[in-house]
């Protein structure tokens, strides 16, 4: 995809969400609700994405245990 549809493409999201966050303030929405649904709906659009995330998790902990000398290096 050309850069300048990746970059137009950009702006229209940033522009979407921020009118989604300016008008979840002006129906007095609670900003942690408005930032759980905006993080479900990325999840949601990208299948794979959650476990993706999980997987990087449970890498980096077992990253630090091992330098902790607590887990075994295979």
């Amino acid at each position: 995809m050309p850069e300048a549809v990746i970059e137009a493409a950009s702006l229209e999201i940033m522009h979407l969400l921020q009118r989604a966050a300016q008008l979840a303030a002006e129906q007095g929405g609670d900003t942690d609700l408005f930032m759980q649904a905006a993080w479900a709906a990325c999840l949601e659009a990208r299948p794979g994405l959650r476990e993706e995330l999980a997987e990087k998790e449970l890498r980096a902990q077992l990253k630090k245990l091992r330098k902790r000398g607590l887990v075994a290096a295979a």
